[in-house]
């Protein structure tokens, strides 16, 4: 079993990078809002508020974590949405990161088809 995490920081991607994540079976995912760490330092840290001028207006980005036994699931995404045009390898889009889970205990909910 792996632990897949993916950061989203092109929020327009997040339907198709869940379609992709549907379509490779990995249907036990969370998806969270996320505050960038420059984004949070500019605001909470006074010292950093200059920072501020530099930023866009997005201030979220999406990190969803998931389980799957495919340990090559986030390479599979990657290549999936390039096929549309959705390259999650271009700077600040995407980060991918799949760990080795040694131990997963629980079922998930499973998605039933409408």
């Amino acid at each position: 079993m792996f632990l897949l995490l993916l950061i989203l920081h092109n929020e327009e991607y997040l339907e198709d990078v869940l379609s992709g994540l549907i379509e490779l079976g990995i249907e036990d995912a969370v998806v969270m809002d996320t505050e960038p760490l420059n984004k949070a330092l500019a605001y909470r840290v006074p010292i950093f508020a200059g920072v501020r001028f530099g930023l866009s207006g997005k201030s979220l980005s999406k990190f969803i974590v998931a389980t799957t036994n495919n340990p090559n699931a986030g390479e599979e995404l990657v290549a999936m949405l390039k096929e549309i045009d959705i390259d999650l390898e271009d700077e600040g889009v995407s980060r991918i990161i799949t760990i080795k889970a040694e131990s997963v205990i629980g079922k998930p909910n499973e998605i039933e088809e409408i």
